[in-house]
C-alpha cells in the first residue's frame, strides 16, 4: 500500500509538471527595439490627457512618441514605416494596477503558483525576480489593451508585509526586460478589524475578546516590524558602516527623505483605512489604499492628506449586509465626486490572474453607475500611472512617452470593441494568444463536421 500510495504522489507530480510546462510556455516572439520610425496616419487619438484627435498622425522613434497631431511628419531623409488607419482609434495601453500576472498560471496547480512567501514579515521579497515571462496569460490581458500591469506579491493567512511590487510592461524575453520599475512599492496587509457582537450574534464574548486581542498582537508586530526598520535607516544613514539586514535594507526607501517609496497597504473596511492613515502619520509613510470599498466614507480625510486609492475590483460583492447592491459599482464615481485620486484596477487574486483582459469592462461598469466615460478611461490610463509614479513614460498619448498603445474599431469600455493591433515600445506584437488558436481550432472541427454532413 505504501508503494502503491508512492507511485500515485509520483504520478500526480509529473502530471503537475506536465500541465506546468504546457501552459506556462507562450510561442509569442517578442520583436526586436523599433529601429526606423514609425508614422501612424488617419486615426483618432484619444490622447486622454488632453484633447481627442480626429484624423490624426503620430509620429514613433525609438520606442517614443516624438510628434503628435494633424501635422506630424516623417523627419527630412529618414527611411520610415507610414501607416494608414483611416476609421480607427488609438488609445494608450491600460494599466492593470494591481494583479499577479506572471506569479500564477493555473490556479488548480500549485506547482505554477509563486505568489508569496512564508512568515509575517517579508519586505525583502521581491515579485519582480519571480516573474514568469513566458505565461499564457500576459499575451491574453495583452491582446484587450493591456499593456503594463503591477504585479504584487499576496499575503499568506499570517502575512502582514508582503513584499515590493513591479510593474511591468507585457513584452520581453525575461523578467529583467519586463521589468519597467523592478521595485514600486512595499505592500501592507492588515487583519480584519470588523469585530463586534453585531456581526458575531452567536459568538461567546470570551472568544470575541480573544479574537480582539489576537487582532492587536498582529498589529502590535507590524508596527514593530516598522519601527525597527526606521531605526535601521536612520542608523545605516548616520553610520553607513553598520552591518546590512537584507529585511530593514530593502525598507530603507520606504523612509527616504527624497523620491520615497510608497507604502499600499490593503485596507477595505473603514477600521482599517483609519489605521492605515494612523499609521502612516506616526512612521511618515507615503501611503495608498488599495481595496477601498468603505473609502467613501472617509472621502474628506483622504482628499485633504492626498492619499490615492486603488479600487481593487468594480465587480464585488457588498461588504455588509445593509449595503446598497450597487455599492462597489458607485464607488468610483462617489470617490470621483469627492476629489480622491483613484485608478480603477481589478482584486489582484490568483483567480483573476487569468481575466486581467476584463479591466475595461470594471470601468465601463462604473460609467453605467454615474462616473463621466473620459474618468473611467483615466482610471485604468493616466490614474495609475500618476499613483504608481510612471506619468512621465505611460498613461497617456504625448510626446515624450513610452509608444505603447493599442488600436482599435470602437471605445474599449464597449465589449463589442475589437483590439486589432498593439504597440509596446514602437514595436507591433502578435495578438495571437492560447485561447485564440484554441477558438480557431475548434472552428475547424465543425467546419468539417458541417462538411461531412453534407
Amino acid at each position: 500500500m505504501k508503494l502503491k500510495s508512492r507511485l500515485l504522489s509520483l504520478a500526480a507530480l509529473a502530471l503537475a509538471g506536465l500541465v506546468s510546462l504546457s501552459a506556462q510556455a507562450t510561442p509569442n516572439t517578442p520583436p526586436a527595439a523599433q529601429s526606423k520610425p514609425v508614422l501612424l496616419t488617419g486615426a483618432t487619438l484619444h490622447t486622454v490627457s488632453g484633447a481627442t484627435i480626429a484624423n490624426g498622425r503620430m509620429l514613433l522613434e525609438g520606442g517614443r512618441i516624438t510628434a503628435i497631431g494633424t501635422a506630424a511628419a516623417i523627419p527630412d531623409n529618414a527611411m520610415a514605416t507610414v501607416i494608414a488607419m483611416p476609421g480607427k482609434h488609438i488609445y494608450p495601453g491600460l494599466i492593470a494596477a494591481n494583479t499577479a500576472l506572471g506569479l500564477v498560471e493555473v490556479e488548480a496547480v500549485r506547482a505554477t503558483i509563486d505568489t508569496a512567501e512564508t512568515g509575517a514579515v517579508n519586505p525583502n521579497s521581491r515579485a519582480l525576480v519571480a516573474v514568469n515571462a513566458d505565461s499564457e496569460l500576459i499575451p491574453v490581458a495583452r491582446a484587450n489593451g493591456v499593456l503594463a500591469a503591477l504585479s504584487v506579491p499576496r499575503a499568506s493567512p499570517i502575512a502582514l508585509i508582503v513584499g515590493t511590487s513591479a510593474l511591468l510592461q507585457l513584452d520581453g524575453w525575461t523578467w529583467e526586460e519586463m521589468g519597467l520599475v523592478p521595485e514600486v512599492g512595499l505592500h501592507v496587509t492588515l487583519p480584519s478589524m470588523r469585530l463586534n457582537a453585531a456581526l458575531y450574534p452567536n459568538l461567546a464574548p470570551a472568544r470575541l475578546e480573544d479574537m480582539q486581542r489576537m487582532v492587536n498582537q498582529r498589529l502590535r508586530v507590524l508596527e514593530d516590524a516598522l519601527e525597527a526598520a526606521r531605526a535601521y535607516a536612520n542608523t545605516r544613514t548616520a553610520e553607513p558602516k553598520t552591518p546590512i539586514d537584507s529585511r530593514w535594507e530593502s525598507m530603507r526607501p520606504v523612509f527616504a527623505a527624497d523620491k520615497q517609496r510608497p507604502v499600499f497597504v490593503a485596507a477595505n473596511e473603514l477600521p482599517q483605512i483609519r489605521y492605515a492613515i494612523g499609521l502612516a502619520e506616526r512612521m511618515g509613510l507615503k501611503l495608498v489604499i488599495v481595496g477601498g470599498l468603505d473609502a467613501a466614507l472617509i472621502a474628506e480625510v483622504l482628499r485633504e492628506r492626498q492619499i490615492p486609492v486603488i479600487i481593487a475590483g468594480v465587480h464585488r460583492l457588498p461588504m455588509r449586509r445593509g449595503d446598497d447592491t450597487n455599492a462597489p459599482f458607485r464607488l468610483a464615481a462617489r470617490l470621483s465626486e469627492a476629489g480622491v485620486r483613484f485608478c480603477i484596477a481589478r482584486s489582484g487574486s490568483e483567480f483573476d490572474a487569468a481575466t486581467e483582459r476584463s479591466l475595461p469592462f470594471e470601468a465601463a461598469t462604473a460609467v453605467a453607475h454615474g462616473l463621466p466615460a473620459d474618468e473611467a478611461l483615466r482610471a485604468i490610463t493616466l490614474y495609475p500611472a500618476q499613483i504608481l509614479g510612471v506619468a512621465d513614460r505611460l498613461g497617456s498619448l504625448e510626446t515624450g512617452k513610452l509608444a505603447s498603445f493599442f488600436v482599435t474599431d470602437g471605445d474599449p469600455l464597449d465589449i463589442r470593441t475589437h483590439v486589432e493591433r498593439v504597440f509596446i515600445q514602437g514595436r507591433e506584437l502578435e495578438l495571437s494568444d492560447r485561447q485564440t488558436k484554441l477558438n480557431q481550432k475548434y472552428e475547424q472541427k465543425y467546419l468539417q463536421l458541417n462538411a461531412t454532413k453534407k
